[in-house]
């Protein structure tokens, strides 16, 4: 499998669909198997998010290896506890890396509550302000969290990762510039109100992801997930849109270099 200059043709030259991971936590799984398996189905661009310090090196590492991979650092709303002044000053360090093309996954998650409501809040504001400093988006996290993030979220670039909130929200969001990556929980059979809420979006306000090694698409729930089964999400999306998967995976790949400032290969 190789290159042209419309996408990726097999070995007998026929054209073959690129998608796009925005979010895979490959740090947390055999990234270069994974990431093979994903090359062979098609996927090839991928964003590898942080969760804390001692992750955010290794998210960078990844990316240093692969030309296709490009990483996030910050701190996830369960680890804020720990985003003390000099650990923050370290992700301002790694947030400069030229592989570094956004800042996350933050945010807040009032569902565990693994840290106090406060300081969840004032951590993701700095690392708000981070994106803003250096130009690069912010991947948020959100879990029952809503009303705040929606008090604290600027008008500005960055992705709400594993959307699950309603069609309004979306709006919201969108109107202020932000982006709708929706991730296996789209294909859930609980998920009938998601999939109304994606069916109505701006195609080119959408990313697809897989969260790796979290929340496996239908077919593969009970295993864990992997970018290659983020075609399952594209399929789910060309069925919503009435579109083609083609067409689905030309648009978030689109998307994806748009909101992170990125040029794949053509």
């Amino acid at each position: 499998m190789h290159f042209r200059r419309n996408g990726f043709v097999d070995d007998r030259g026929a054209r073959l669909i690129r998608f796009t991971d925005s979010h895979c936590h490959l740090t947390m799984t055999d990234a270069d198997a994974a990431l093979g398996r994903a090359r062979g189905r098609g996927v090839r661009c991928f964003v590898v998010p942080a969760t804390k310090l001692d992750d955010a090196p290794q998210a960078i590492a990844v990316a240093q290896r692969n030309d296709d991979v490009w990483a996030a650092v910050g701190f996830h709303p369960h680890e804020a506890k720990d985003c003390d002044e000099v650990a923050f000053r370290e992700i301002e360090r790694l947030a400069a890396a030229p592989q570094v093309v956004a800042i996350g996954e933050v945010g807040l998650d009032y569902h565990y509550m693994h840290s106090p409501r406060e300081q969840q809040m004032a951590v993701f504001k700095k690392h708000i302000e981070l994106g803003k400093q250096l130009g690069k988006p912010v991947i948020i996290h959100n879990r029952e969290s809503t009303d705040d993030l929606l008090s604290i979220l600027p008008i500005g670039n960055g992705i709400l990762h594993s959307f699950t909130e309603s069609y309004d929200v979306a709006r919201k969001l969108i109107d202020r510039g932000y982006f709708i990556s929706f991730s296996g929980i789209l294909t859930f059979r609980t998920a009938e109100a998601l999939r109304e809420c994606a069916q109505r979006l701006p195609h080119d306000r959408v990313l697809i992801e897989t969260d790796t090694p979290y929340l496996a698409p239908v077919p593969f729930r009970g295993r864990d997930n992997e970018p290659a089964y983020v075609i399952k999400i594209g399929e789910l999306l060309a069925t919503l849109w009435s579109i083609s998967l083609e067409q689905v995976a030309e648009v978030t790949t689109a998307n994806f270099e748009q909101v992170f400032g990125v040029r794949l290969p053509r």
